[in-house]
């Protein structure tokens, strides 16, 4: 199973990562913003070897499940799906994170749309959730204009930044023809 790519999309392209990404993902993701919207797994500072070694660990991932959003031929962005295992193998997790500079563009909405048809069909998924900081209120206008449902609010959950938080849960769902007749 995979995700087929590139996805060529109106407002970006969301490709496989390449080696050649790593200055453009420093200069996108050395951003204290994007850095407060996502887990502490990305740095900051975000520095030219933190996107070296994410490229070398994204790369050797056998299946693909992380991609570069790409806007006007730099990698400006990443989209990705954390695959569920045993009693959950038709579920994922999706992230994302875009710099800033191309927020409010459209741009994410558009990227998880697409990516998310595609995952559904290329991993073989019926349930994509998605966990937002509750301090993030656009990430779940995002998430809606995508088509995810806010389904909770997860109590004291993460701390970000020393900042104690709740995780808003939304999710997608897709079922195929098949899976209705049964």
């Amino acid at each position: 199973m995979s995700l087929p790519t590139p996805l060529v999309l109106e407002r970006c392209t969301i490709r496989d990562w390449r080696a050649d990404d790593a200055e453009s993902i420093a200069h996108h993701a050395n951003d204290r913003e994007v850095w407060l919207r996502v887990s502490d797994v990305f740095s900051y500072p975000y520095t030219i070897d933190n996107a070296h070694e994410f490229l070398a660990r994204t790369m050797a991932n056998e299946p693909r499940t992380n991609f570069a959003i790409e806007v006007n031929g730099a990698a400006v962005g990443g989209i990705g799906l954390r695959l569920g295992s045993d009693i959950r193998r038709h579920t994922a997790e999706v992230g994302y994170w875009l710099g800033r500079e191309f927020w409010n563009c459209g741009i994410m909405s558009e990227a998880l749309t697409k990516f998310c048809e595609a995952a559904f069909a290329g991993f073989d998924l019926h349930r994509i959730s998605a966990f937002v900081f509750s301090n993030n209120p656009t990430s779940g206008r995002v998430l809606e204009k995508a088509g995810f449902l806010f389904e909770g609010r997860m109590k004291h959950e993460v701390v970000k930044n020393g900042e104690l938080l709740d995780s808003l849960v939304y999710g997608k769902t897709h079922l195929r023809v098949q899976d209705r007749q049964s």
